[in-house]
């Protein structure tokens, strides 16, 4: 029981004297249906090469998945990165760009984008600006993402959003979307 104590006073004079448990994220909600998407540009890696990306720039060519995952290489975002890369021709077919967005560095991206993402489309990092602009940050302080996609038309606006921690229903609500907009 003193144990159990003490790891909650731990974690309150660590979390700045309050504890606060978070059952999905640390922001209240996902930017809803309907908001501008924020433009940003950042580093990326596509089949294990760097490059910049551009949120704008990208937005020109048709709607763009926009999905965050918390860490590369472990279960879940492994499963979610091999179930972007089977869909990808559909989404291209679709007239969208696929990237995956995380807070991990470029170099554990670049392998990521090889072996996970198996070379069909790229990540990029996520840093504090672009995890607290898309609402997506895990928990108070934590510069990691929680799971949450979005697609964003090519106006900019955001179309579809999902956030939940099991990697199903990302994809399948994602190219649902896109294939909506490419009909209007």
């Amino acid at each position: 029981m003193k144990k159990w104590i003490l790891i909650l006073l731990a974690v309150a004079i660590v979390g700045g004297g309050t504890f606060v448990y978070q059952t999905r994220n640390a922001n209240a909600e996902p930017l809803e249906v309907g908001a501008t998407a924020p433009d940003f540009t950042t580093t990326g890696a596509l089949a294990g090469e760097e490059f910049q990306f551009s949120l704008a720039d990208k937005l020109k060519d048709g709607p763009v998945v926009l999905y965050f995952f918390p860490k590369v290489f472990t279960e879940g975002c492994t499963i979610e990165a091999n179930m972007f890369a089977e869909a990808t021709a559909e989404f291209t077919a679709a007239g969208a760009t696929v990237i995956g967005m995380s807070s991990d560095d470029i170099e554990g991206l670049k392998k990521f984008s090889v072996s996970e993402c198996r070379n069909k489309f790229a990540v990029a990092q996520a840093d504090d600006r672009i995890i607290a602009d898309y609402q997506v940050r895990m928990a108070p302080g934590l510069a990691m993402t929680n799971r949450t996609s979005y697609v964003i038309d090519r106006n900019g606006k955001i179309a579809f959003v999902h956030s939940a921690m099991k990697p199903e229903g990302h994809v399948t609500g994602s190219l649902e979307k896109v294939k909506q907009l490419s009909k209007s």
